[in-house]
């Protein structure tokens, strides 16, 4: 059985993950962490919960969560992480780390975006990106897997064969995003209240995403050229799911066929991608709950464009799901051990 801890378990991703563990034939719960000081049930947490699970989430010491665990999920807020991944990492435990701490190469670049000093750029040369249908072969031996951003995920998933490929150009990408509200987690914010978000719909941070730099970095490393998206995100009034609609131009002679047979060729065998038929879509029904991501393509006959829709859960696919795939490879499990749903 392998021991895990979630630190951080009272936000959206913490409670994700705790249900997909708890179900997880190979996992032992071990601890769930929280900064609050009094101890919270964990029916109190997730009222679902069968009655004869009883771990509680408390604030336990680095010492009590090394102790516990051999596999250490951290669902900390963006800047707060690294400090955290660096302690568990160096206990020589495996970290997998759901913030935006460890993801970038170059810690210049994560300052620019994220507005703070990075303390542990040492860490950003060790972790992996844990995209599994890029990356699974680094993900198999890494003892530190920085796991990827929902909006990243939804936009890499349905660029990577073009551009691994080469069949769009680089500086035509344009990601039209849009995210329910659960993206924005569970911090107060009175742009996601009741009142401003309820039939309303906006974008955000135009401009200037944060996930922009996580983007435009494996989608250079797949191209192997300098690639520059523009990202424009929109918030839902829903609690969960991103649908993308992403624009790029084809490269002059590359066919439709060309293009369908790329995508299912690239996308093989790869157990939580779908590709719809011809004339089909995703939408967010497909996969809200799950840890699918669901890819439309559309090429247009009267121009050089290429449209590709991805839909895929921002809770699960974009964070907590995808975390328990990256856990499985590492591990050498079935990939969808704990995440099969019906």
């Amino acid at each position: 059985m392998i021991k895990c801890a979630v630190v951080g378990a009272t936000g959206y991703t913490g409670i994700e993950l705790i249900k997909i563990l708890l179900r997880h034939s190979d996992v032992e719960l071990t601890k769930l962490t929280t900064r609050q000081t009094q101890a919270i049930p964990i029916h109190q947490l997730i009222p679902t919960l069968p009655a004869d699970i009883q771990i509680e989430v408390r604030n336990h010491s680095v010492q009590e969560v090394c102790q516990a665990a051999d596999v250490i999920f951290l669902c900390l807020p963006h800047t707060e992480a690294m400090e955290a991944a660096s302690v568990y990492a160096k206990a020589g435990r495996t970290v997998i780390d759901l913030s935006a701490d460890l993801r970038l190469h170059d810690w210049k670049t994560y300052e620019k975006w994220y507005g703070v000093k990075h303390i542990q750029k040492a860490l950003l040369k060790k972790a992996i990106y844990g995209l599994p249908e890029i990356y699974r072969n680094d993900i198999r031996s890494a003892d530190l897997i920085a796991n990827p951003g929902c909006y990243p995920t939804a936009a890499i998933l349905g660029l990577y064969p073009l551009l691994k490929k080469r069949l769009i150009d680089l500086d035509s990408i344009i990601i039209d995003a849009k995210s329910g509200v659960s993206g924005a987690g569970k911090k107060p914010n009175a742009s996601t209240q009741f009142c401003e978000l309820d039939e309303n719909f906006y974008a955000y941070k135009v401009g200037r995403h944060q996930h922009t730099p996580e983007i435009n970095q494996t989608l250079s490393e797949a191209a192997g050229a300098q690639v520059s998206v523009t990202l424009t995100t929109h918030l839902l009034p829903l609690d969960r799911g991103i649908l993308a609609t992403i624009y790029a131009r084809r490269k002059k002679g590359v066919k439709e066929s060309l293009i369908r047979d790329t995508f299912f060729g690239t996308y093989e065998g790869e157990p939580f991608i779908r590709i719809k038929p011809a004339g089909f879509f995703p939408s967010l029904k497909d996969v809200q709950k799950t840890n699918f991501c669901d890819i439309g393509i559309d090429v247009d006959s009267q121009s050089d464009r290429v449209i590709i829709i991805t839909a895929i859960d921002n809770l699960l696919k974009g964070a907590s799901g995808q975390a328990v795939q990256n856990m499985n490879i590492r591990f050498g499990l079935p990939e969808t051990q704990g995440l099969q749903v019906w």
